[in-house]
C-alpha cells in the first residue's frame, strides 16, 4: 500500500495544533492547544509535547527568524513543523520503527499536515478567524477535532495509522492529475463549461469538470482547484461513491496489486469512532454548543433521481426532505460559495455560485440547478461519450520501461506511472528514489532560504543495490523523477532514456540541450 504502519499507541505518532499567542501566563498552558492526537492522552503529556515543539522553535528562530523550523531528527523521534498560519503552528511527531516498511520522506509527512489545514479552511475557514469569533477556544476545537479524526480515518487499517512511505515516493500530494483530451474533446468542454457557468445567469460561477478521478477542466485559482480537486476525489466522484472500488489516485487507498485494501479492514464507522477517536463529536470536552459540519464523513454522499449529488452533512430543512446545498470558502478570492456537483456516468461537474448572488437561499440554488439541467444535459451526454472513447484505463500513462514521476510546481499539476506499474519496482529502487527524493527536498529548501523567488536547476542521479538508477531533473518550476531498473544500463546509456523521455513525452522541458 506503500503506508508506513504506525500504531495508534503513544509512541507511535502524535499530531497536534497549537497558538503562540495563547497559554502565556501561568495556569493558563492549556488554552494553547487547539487539537492533539491521540486525544486521550493526559494533558500534562499533551503540554509536555507541545512545550518541546514550542522550545524547538523559539531556539532554532535565534539562528534563523525569518526561516521556520521544518524538522527536527532526534534519535528515536522525527518531528516535523508546519505553520499553518501565523504563530498557529501543526506538528506531527512520528517513531522511528524498526519495521522495514516504516521510511518516510519528511516532506510527504508535512503535505499531511498542508492538505488537513487547506480543506479545513476550505469549510470552515482560517483557524485564526474562529479563535478571533469565540476567543475561548471552544468553537475552534469543536471544529478541528472531528474535521481531523475524519480525515485520519483514511490512514487507518485496522488498529494502525498508515503514513506515506519510501512506496509513495512517485507519488506528490497537493497536486491535481489532469486527463489529456484532444483539441476536438477540449473544444467541447469549453462549450460545456460556458453552458454550466451561465446556468446562475450573471453571477461570476466558478467550475471544475472531472473524468473518472482525473481533471479536465477548472476556472478556479490552482490552490483553490487542488482543494476541491482533493475533495472530490476522496468523496465525489463515482470510484468515491462506490464503497470498495478500486482508485489510481493517492487519495484513496485502493486496492493495487497485492496490497491490502484499507477498507476492508476498517471497522464500522460507530465503533471505530468511540475506540479510536474517542466519544467526541464536537470537541475533546465533549461539548455540544456548536453546530458541526463534519464535510469528511464517509458514506454521506449520494447520487439522487436528477444526477445532482446530495449529502446531509450540512444539514435539512425544515420539513426534513430537502437538504441543505454545501458551501465553501476560496482562499483566492475569499468568497463563500455553493457547491452543486452533478454527475454523470465517469463525469463529474462541480459548479459553485458565490453565496451573495443568490437572494432567495435554497430557492435559488434549486432554480440554477434546474437551468443547468436545461442548457447542458446534452452536451454532458457529448462530452462523456468523446472522454470515455478517448481514454486509455488507469494504465493510459504507462511509459515501457519507464517508473516516472512529474511534478509542475508552478501549476500543482503532477502525472505518474500508475501504481500497479509502480509496484513492479523492487524495494531497493524504490529506497533508492526516496533518498534522492530527500535530497532534493534539502536542496530545493536552501535554495528557497538563498535565492527566493528563483527556481534552482538541478540534477541528480543514485545508483541503486540492485544497480537500478534513480534520476531527478529540477527545472523551471519543474521536476522530474524516475527510476530504471535494467542492471546493465551505464550512467550515459540512463541519461539518454531520460533525454528520450523528455523529448517524447514532456516537449523537451527536461532536455540537457
Amino acid at each position: 500500500m506503500g503506508l508506513s504502519s504506525i500504531g495508534t499507541a503513544t509512541e507511535g505518532m502524535q499530531l497536534c495544533i497549537f497558538d503562540l499567542r495563547r497559554g502565556q501566563h501561568e495556569g493558563q498552558e492549556l488554552d494553547k492547544i487547539l487539537y492533539f492526537f491521540p486525544p486521550d492522552l493526559p494533558f500534562s503529556t499533551q503540554l509536555s509535547v507541545i512545550g518541546l515543539s514550542e522550545g524547538l522553535i523559539t531556539f532554532t528562530r535565534i539562528f534563523s527568524p525569518e526561516a521556520a523550523c521544518e524538522v527536527i531528527e532526534a534519535e528515536r523521534h522525527s518531528h516535523v513543523f508546519y505553520e499553518a498560519e501565523p504563530d498557529i503552528w501543526m506538528v506531527m511527531i512520528v517513531e522511528k520503527s524498526k519495521e522495514p516498511e516504516a521510511i518516510w520522506r519528511i516532506d510527504a509527512l508535512r503535505e499531511v499536515l498542508k492538505e488537513i489545514h487547506s480543506l479545513f479552511m476550505m469549510f470552515h475557514g482560517s483557524i485564526r478567524a474562529l479563535l478571533d469569533k469565540e476567543p475561548g477556544g471552544g468553537l475552534t476545537r469543536a471544529h478541528l477535532y472531528p474535521f481531523i479524526m475524519d480525515y485520519l480515518r483514511d490512514f487507518l487499517v485496522g488498529k494502525k495509522l498508515l503514513l506515506p512511505s519510501f512506496r509513495d515516493c512517485l507519488k506528490e500530494r497537493r497536486t491535481v492529475q489532469m486527463l489529456t483530451v484532444g483539441r476536438e474533446a477540449a473544444i467541447e468542454v469549453q462549450t460545456l463549461v460556458r453552458l454550466l457557468e451561465s446556468s446562475a445567469g450573471n453571477a461570476p460561477c466558478s467550475s471544475l469538470i472531472l473524468f473518472q478521478d482525473l481533471l479536465v477542466s477548472t476556472t478556479l485559482s490552482p490552490e483553490d482547484t487542488v482543494n476541491l480537486f482533493t475533495y472530490a476525489v476522496l468523496r465525489l466522484t463515482p470510484l468515491a461513491l462506490s464503497s470498495g472500488a478500486r482508485s489510481w489516485s493517492y487519495l484513496r487507498k485502493g486496492n493495487t496489486s497485492s496490497h491490502v485494501t484499507a477498507g476492508s479492514t476498517l471497522a464500522p464507522s460507530g465503533s471505530v469512532s468511540e475506540q479510536f477517536y474517542g466519544s467526541q463529536d464536537t470537541s475533546p470536552a465533549g461539548d455540544n454548543r456548536y453546530r458541526v459540519i463534519r464535510p469528511l464523513q464517509h458514506d454521506k454522499w449520494s447520487k439522487g433521481k436528477d444526477g445532482f449529488l446530495i449529502t446531509d452533512i450540512w444539514g435539512v430543512d425544515v420539513g426534513g426532505s430537502d437538504v441543505t446545498t454545501p458551501i465553501v470558502w476560496l482562499q483566492h478570492t475569499e468568497e463563500r460559495m455553493y457547491l452543486c456537483a452533478y454527475q454523470y456516468k465517469s463525469l463529474t461537474l462541480i459548479l459553485l455560485i458565490p453565496l451573495s448572488s443568490i437572494l432567495n437561499g435554497e430557492q435559488g440554488v434549486s432554480a440554477v440547478k434546474q437551468q443547468l439541467l436545461e442548457n447542458a444535459s446534452l452536451k454532458i451526454l457529448k462530452v462523456e461519450e468523446k472522454l470515455s472513447k478517448g481514454w486509455g484505463g488507469e494504465n493510459a500513462y504507462h511509459v515501457s520501461g519507464y517508473r516516472y514521476l512529474i511534478v509542475d510546481g508552478n501549476r500543482d499539476i503532477s502525472r505518474a506511472s500508475p501504481p500497479a506499474k509502480v509496484t513492479t519496482l523492487t524495494k531497493e529502487s524504490l529506497l533508492a528514489l526516496n533518498r534522492l527524493r530527500e535530497e532534493v527536498d534539502a536542496e530545493k529548501s536552501r535554495s528557497k532560504w538563498d535565492n527566493p523567488g528563483r527556481d534552482k536547476d538541478l540534477e541528480v542521479s543514485i545508483r541503486a543495490k540492485n544497480n537500478a538508477w534513480a534520476i531527478a531533473r529540477i527545472t523551471g518550476g519543474k521536476e522530474l523523477y524516475m527510476v530504471l531498473e535494467k542492471a546493465n544500463e551505464t550512467l550515459l546509456y540512463a541519461s539518454d532514456a531520460v533525454e528520450k523521455f523528455s523529448n517524447r513525452y514532456c516537449s523537451g522541458a527536461f532536455s540537457l540541450d
